[in-house]
C-alpha cells in the first residue's frame, strides 16, 4: 500500500507522515517513509530552481518509492510526483512527456491526503518562506488534482488535532489497508 500526504510546504506533510508511521507500527504493520527529496537535491530548489533540479527531484521521488515499496508492506511518502510536477510547472510550465508520466504514476497511490494550506509557512531553513510562492504551489496541486480527477481526501484546515485520527482510520478502512495491515 501507498500512502502520499500532498500540498505546498510547510503545512505538515512531515509531520504527518511521521505520526501515520508511528501509529501503524504500533499495529504491528511494516511501514517506510520516504521523505521529501527535494531536501537532498544537489541542485538549487525553491523559486531559484532549474529543470534539471526539477527533474531530478522527480525522478528521485519514483526511485525513493519503488525502493521503499520493495523492502515494506506500507509506503508513507511525503509528497507526490504530482506535488513535484506543480512545482515544475510554476518555474518553467508545462512538461507534456513529464506530465503524461506523472498522471501514469500517479496510479501507483493508493490514498492521497491533501494538506491544506493555512496560508502560514512553518520555517524549516530549507523551504521558501514566501506565502504567495506556497499558496501558488497549492494553488497548482488543486488544478493538477482537478485536471485528472484524481481521488484525493481533504484534510479539514481547522481541524488539524484530529487529521491523524481521520488519516489513519481511512488508511485501516481501505481495501488494500484491510487485507494487509489487519
Amino acid at each position: 500500500m501507498k500512502v502520499a500526504f500532498i500540498g505546498t510546504h510547510g503545512v505538515g506533510k512531515t509531520t504527518l507522515c511521521y505520526e501515520l508511521a508511528a501509529a501503524l507500527k504500533r499495529d504491528g504493520v511494516h511501514v517506510d517513509i520516504v521523505k521529501e527529496v527535494a531536501r537532498l537535491s544537489p541542485l538549487p530548489i525553491n523559486q531559484k530552481t532549474s529543470l534539471e533540479a526539477q527533474t531530478w527531484i522527480f525522478t528521485t521521488q519514483m526511485a525513493e518509492e519503488i525502493r521503499s515499496a520493495s523492502q515494506h508492506d506500507v509506503v508513507v511518502c511525503d509528497r507526490s510526483v504530482l506535488d513535484n510536477y506543480a512545482y515544475m510547472v510554476l518555474a518553467f510550465g508545462r512538461q507534456l512527456p513529464i506530465e503524461r508520466f506523472m498522471h501514469h504514476w500517479m496510479k501507483s497511490y493508493d490514498l492521497l491526503f491533501k494538506v491544506p494550506f493555512s496560508g502560514q509557512i512553518s520555517e524549516d531553513g530549507v523551504r521558501d518562506t514566501d506565502t504567495f510562492f506556497a499558496k501558488a504551489v497549492d494553488e497548482m496541486v488543486d488544478r493538477l488534482l482537478a485536471e485528472r480527477a484524481l481521488l484525493h481526501e481533504r484534510l479539514e484546515p481547522h481541524a488539524r488535532p484530529v487529521w491523524i485520527e481521520r488519516v489513519r482510520h481511512v488508511v485501516m478502512t481501505h481495501p488494500k489497508g484491510q487485507k494487509r495491515l489487519i
